[in-house]
């Protein structure tokens, strides 16, 4: 069972597979799959029903009202699945806006002529749960003992960045996951916060967050502003917070008055929870404690947003 036939419909889970050393047993990915640069090459087998250049308003409503009908974010392409011969499907059943999930997976597997492939379905919620994941996926593909090496060397770059952070003032920080409604980001991003020396604003680690009133933002008045929207990368983000930043009482801000208010790539990092996760606790340490931190990251995943 070791040489399984992997489609992979979670970007996260494609970058673990490859972690692990097994990216040659993909033979499928989602249309959001795109790290390490060649899966890029795989069949895509996903499409989203989302307009690509919708603003972050109608995207909103355009999930809504999917959602509002009891439909989904996307289709599956269950013909070239099938035709792709798959063992083993990894998706989700954390967020049915992220990636497909189980549960359609399941309906497509319902009409499958041949050997039904295994399900796997990942839900992260903490930084934990990943290291969990990343378990669960190499004890499957058998290749435990890369996995335990690969885990060894992610954590301890977490304690890297966590043995000098704790030392360090603790900064104010919003993270927003999405900007029109505005959103706050939970799940590991408040995990992460922390860990990377700083006092997180809006969200429990843990669980999801839901909908910020501006008025929110504005009593908050945290003494960082980071933007990492979901699915968007950081050109896209810094063009979400200039229309954010017309709102009243923006230039009052202190993080917008200090200089202090960041674009980052959440569709790279922080909106997978995989390997890049600690990618994305070096970012919010080089945002809050640049003298004491300097990854490289800010080259691709991060930029001071200057309106």
């Amino acid at each position: 069972m070791s040489h399984r036939r992997i489609i992979s419909l979670l970007p996260s889970a494609t970058e673990i597979v490859c972690l692990l050393g097994c990216g040659d047993r993909l033979v499928g990915r989602s249309h959001e799959c795109d790290f390490p640069i060649e899966v890029t090459s795989l069949p895509v087998c996903t499409e989203s029903k989302l307009l690509p250049n919708a603003t972050s308003r109608e995207i909103d409503t355009q999930i809504g009202n999917l959602r509002n009908a009891s439909l989904s974010v996307y289709r599956l392409n269950t013909q070239l699945m099938q035709e792709l011969k798959p063992d083993l499907i990894i998706t989700q059943s954390q967020c049915d806006v992220c990636a497909a999930s189980e549960a359609e997976v399941a309906r497509a597997l319902g009409n499958w002529s041949g050997p039904t492939p295994q399900i796997l379905s990942l839900t992260p919620r903490r930084l934990a749960d990943v290291w969990e994941d990343i378990r669960r996926v190499a004890a499957l593909l058998e290749v435990a003992e890369p996995g335990r090496e690969a885990l060894r060397v992610l954590k301890n770059r977490c304690v890297d960045v966590i043995e000098k952070a704790c030392l360090l003032t603790r900064p104010s920080m919003a993270c927003l996951e999405w900007l029109d409604p505005l959103m706050g980001a939970g799940n590991w991003v408040p995990e992460l916060v922390e860990l990377a020396g700083g006092k997180n604003v809006f969200g429990t680690a843990g669980q999801h967050t839901g909908r910020l009133r501006w008025e929110e933002l504005r009593t908050a008045n945290p003494d960082f502003i980071v933007a990492l929207p979901c699915g968007f990368d950081r050109r896209r983000t810094a063009t979400e917070l200039l229309a954010l930043s017309q709102r009243a009482g923006w230039s009052e801000l202190k993080a917008v008055r200090s200089g202090r208010v960041f674009a980052c790539d959440g569709s790279a990092y922080f909106n997978r929870p995989g390997p890049r996760l600690v990618d994305s606790l070096e970012i919010l340490a080089e945002i809050l404690h640049p003298t004491k931190f300097k990854f490289g990251h800010g080259v691709t995943g991060w930029a001071k947003f200057t309106g």
